[in-house]
């Protein structure tokens, strides 16, 4: 019996475990929806900071443009995992930001802890640049990770490429449908 516990109690862990690197896929309208801000913004440093139980990655990012949320030209976002006190701790679905770099991010605050996160990890994270015409477009690529519908199925995110100026217009209409 105590051996049949056993693999019980290592079954139930490992499940627990594999739900904990599972991703909700969350589609653009989704995401524009949940997110408490949305904003283009350039990363101006990065540190690791311990929590009680999980090391965060703090980004100071200067807002550039939002689109939703207060008005705040700069801001302190999280992502799980970093380096801090000398340890190490990463998670499934965490991308990284690049000093300086320009992003798309759809972000969310968290009531209990004050700290705001993005909405999906990779998910909310569109990296800008300019096409070959000089146009910024925002770029994410398919996520590797497990990720599941809200019926509990497997999907793959799709790559994303589109023109920061059609996304801000789709964006728009996504809030403001939601308004009425």
């Amino acid at each position: 019996m105590k051996r049949v516990f056993t693999i019980a109690a290592s079954a139930l862990l490992g499940l627990i475990a594999l739900r904990a690197a599972t991703l909700e896929y969350l589609s653009l309208d989704d995401m524009a929806l949940k997110a408490t801000a949305i904003v283009r913004a350039r990363v101006a440093g990065s540190y690791g900071a311990a929590g009680r139980s999980i090391i965060y990655t703090h980004y100071k990012i200067q807002v550039l443009e939002r689109w939703k949320g207060p008005a705040q030209p700069e801001m302190d976002i999280v992502f799980p995992g970093g380096s801090a006190d000398g340890r190490r701790q990463t998670f499934p679905g965490t991308p990284q930001l690049a000093n300086g770099g320009e992003y798309l991010l759809f972000l969310w605050e968290s009531p209990k802890t004050g700290l705001t996160h993005v909405v999906g990890l990779s998910q909310g994270v569109f990296t800008l640049g300019k096409d070959e015409k000089g146009e910024i477009r925002a770029f994410r690529g398919a996520n590797t990770e497990t990720m599941l519908d809200s019926a509990g199925h497997a999907v793959r995110q799709p790559p994303v490429s589109m023109s920061l100026g059609d996304f801000h217009v789709r964006v728009a209409r996504v809030l403001e449908g939601a308004r009425q």
